[in-house]
């Protein structure tokens, strides 16, 4: 029997010229069904550390003050067995030669964008895609992102992806948790290490997942998938 999985997209260092080497695109996804039960238990673990429900986890706001509220939120992502996340990791944006393979960064984000959702869906399922909304032209790229993913798996009813569409994240939790899990990831991949707090929560989701968030996964890994991607050296 076909499932419906809600699937909650962010990134960070998208830019073209933002001045960071490193990239992270990355998704968490769910069955429909499990959605508020999810919710409920982040709503749950606020509470717990005396935190308002209305307040938007993000990876910019970790700090020593609430590093317990947070590391509680990895244990579980890792302990519900409904949640997965999967990232792709830009190792060097400056290697990026646009020109050479006659395209511009906006088609080149798309293409990888589709790489990383790629694995995730399933033909005997369903899926509605959910995008942390960025700029006013965010509405052309959904759109341009749902064609390439619908025409990829010769979806042309749009029977398997329902839906590609722009959300607040601050209304989602499931996206910024997302954002937490690719704020992880980059950190580790930039090698910082000046801020305590984000430290520990790269140490405690390397310590779940058994991976050093370095080097990509297999392909099949479901739980916490992550695929680096190289830009060609061209010239």
């Amino acid at each position: 029997m076909e499932t419906i999985y809600n699937v909650y997209c962010d990134e960070s260092c998208h830019l073209e010229n933002d001045h960071q080497k490193v990239m992270v695109l990355g998704a968490i996804w769910c069955p429909k069904d499990s959605v508020n039960s999810l919710n409920k238990r982040i709503r749950s673990i606020k509470i717990k550390h005396n935190i308002s429900y209305d307040f938007e986890i993000k990876w910019t706001k970790v700090s020593p003050g609430k590093i317990d509220f947070y590391l509680e939120l990895i244990s579980m992502f890792f302990s519900e067995n409904n949640l997965h996340f999967r990232a792709l990791i830009v190792d060097d944006k400056t290697k990026l030669r646009h020109d050479y393979y006659n395209q511009d960064h906006d088609t080149w984000y798309y293409k990888v964008y589709f790489t990383m959702l790629k694995v995730i869906l399933n033909p005997y399922d369903k899926y509605r895609i959910y995008l942390d909304i960025k700029d006013t032209r965010s509405s052309n790229k959904v759109k341009k992102l749902h064609d390439v993913l619908c025409n990829n798996m010769y979806d042309f009813s749009r029977q398997i992806i329902e839906r590609v569409q722009t959300v607040r994240s601050e209304e989602i939790e499931l996206i910024q948790l997302a954002d937490l899990l690719i704020g992880v990831v980059g950190y580790e991949n930039r090698g910082l290490k000046n801020s305590m707090a984000k430290t520990l929560l790269v140490d405690r989701v390397k310590e779940l997942s058994g991976y050093s968030l370095t080097k990509s996964t297999l392909l099949r890994e479901n739980k916490f998938n992550l695929f680096h991607w190289q830009a060609s050296e061209v010239g």
